[in-house]
């Protein structure tokens, strides 16, 4: 999937990668998407939740070799 722009939020704890995914969200015109890279296995539900609470939509997430990787659309 095609991403505007690429956070590296590995080896962050919790609540880094959403303050950094706030931030980096905030800099994206509405319809970008940002792809998130994160470690910390809470960011999977940190993240879903704020996507939902901020407007925006998560469009995938994987995980690949203990990376996740979320794609979120900015609404």
């Amino acid at each position: 999937m095609e991403a505007n722009e690429v956070l590296d939020a590995k080896g962050l704890a919790c609540p880094m990668p959403i303050v950094k995914t706030k931030k980096a969200m905030e800099k994206l015109n509405t319809g970008e998407v940002l792809e998130v890279q994160a470690t910390d296995k809470g960011a999977k539900s940190d993240i879903a939740a704020w996507v939902k609470s901020g407007g925006h939509e998560l469009l995938k997430d994987a995980e690949e070799n203990d990376v996740l990787k979320f794609w979120i659309k900015k609404g």
